[in-house]
């Protein structure tokens, strides 16, 4: 197989993907069975939210949160720095993002990235105003750096970990944003499965603790593992498995929680994004995370072709701001470059990777 013809579908696929579980679930509402009951059963199309929801409220069908906002943010200053990933890109995107969408009365900026970004507009130092973000922020925005670093995920991981440090720099943050930015680098292999990105994402997971603050949290790999049973446990309905997850695993702001979560929705979904974007809202709670998640993730690995025509319009006319086809290609031409000439990642030097652009 061509790898270059096979990767720009599967990076297309990638962030059509993000945007459809992002705005698929930003409808659904904080449980299970109250999303069930307003929408009389599974969501399968773009829903737009009741006007008191009070995260979402007055969003239109088929918009994008910040989850894809922050996504779009950050592949723009890597295309910017041509793939050069540096602390201070990563503090130049969440600001821009903030500002672009007033952050400072928006109802849908996370807390760890709030309490960040004010911290870093009082001048604070970026190497220390991640130290307590322990929420999904960085793992919500992490899709570009693992669609630059096709079948690389050692190369997304010490991406990853740059990308958390102005806001989530906590170790158990560290870990959940790994885990994704490496199933996505992974899900970009020819021929990988459903099971071998969902192990590099708890070997991902796993490396990723060793970095940033220790912090509180549950383990991300071994929830991610006891998701996947859960979401897979064919003894039991559909939407008996989706309360589960929300139950056992937990669809909130915490990173060791959603990410969890959304490995669960995407093994439940066997990988499909359309599918995984219906399920993610019957899970409620933070279902616009986990949604954006795990269908970025299956957006890389089926490619662009598993997304149908009509959703991807839906997505062109409710976010004119973003050109999907264009931010792909560039990427495209990053991860080619990262195909051609990467050197194998080196040990996250922390005084490197703080220093100036």
């Amino acid at each position: 197989m061509d790898l270059e013809n096979f990767v720009y579908p599967h990076i297309l696929g990638g962030l059509y993907g993000q945007a459809l579980g992002d705005a698929w679930a930003m409808a659904a509402l904080f449980r299970p069975r109250q999303t069930w009951d307003h929408y009389g059963g599974w969501v399968d199309y773009f829903a737009e939210p009741p006007a008191d929801h009070p995260i979402h409220g007055g969003l239109k069908a088929g918009q994008v949160t910040d989850d894809t906002q922050q996504a779009m943010a950050l592949a723009r200053v890597i295309i910017a720095k041509k793939g050069r990933l540096t602390v201070k890109s990563v503090v130049r995107a969440v600001l821009d993002w903030y500002d672009e969408i007033g952050g400072d009365t928006s109802s849908f900026v996370g807390p760890s990235t709030r309490k960040a970004v004010l911290a870093l507009k009082a001048g604070q130092d970026p190497a220390l105003t991640g130290l307590r973000g322990d929420t999904n922020g960085s793992a919500m925005r992490v899709s570009p750096v693992g669609l630059i670093h096709p079948g690389d995920p050692e190369a997304a991981v010490e991406d990853a970990i740059i990308s958390c440090i102005p806001t989530h720099f906590t170790d158990v943050a560290v870990s959940g944003t790994c885990a994704v930015a490496a199933a996505i680098a992974e899900a970009l292999t020819p021929n990988t499965t459903l099971e071998t990105i969902i192990d590099t994402a708890t070997w991902a997971a796993d490396l990723g603790l060793k970095h940033g603050q220790p912090w509180l949290g549950a383990s991300v790999s071994r929830k991610i593992d006891y998701a996947v049973h859960l979401a897979t446990d064919l003894s039991l309905p559909e939407f008996e498995r989706i309360q589960n997850l929300y139950d056992l695993i937990g669809s909130t702001l915490a990173v060791a929680d959603s990410v969890p979560c959304a490995f669960g929705i995407l093994a439940m979904a066997n990988g499909d994004p359309v599918q995984a974007a219906i399920y993610a809202t019957a899970l409620s709670g933070d279902a616009d995370t986990v949604g954006a998640i795990a269908c970025a993730i299956a957006g890389a690995w089926h490619g662009i072709q598993a997304i149908p025509q009509e959703h991807i319009d839906a997505l062109r006319q409710a976010n004119p701001q973003y050109d999907f086809e264009e931010t792909a290609d560039s990427l495209f031409s990053v991860a080619l470059h990262h195909l051609e000439s990467a050197p194998p990642p080196a040990p996250v030097d922390l005084k490197s990777i703080l220093g100036d652009d």
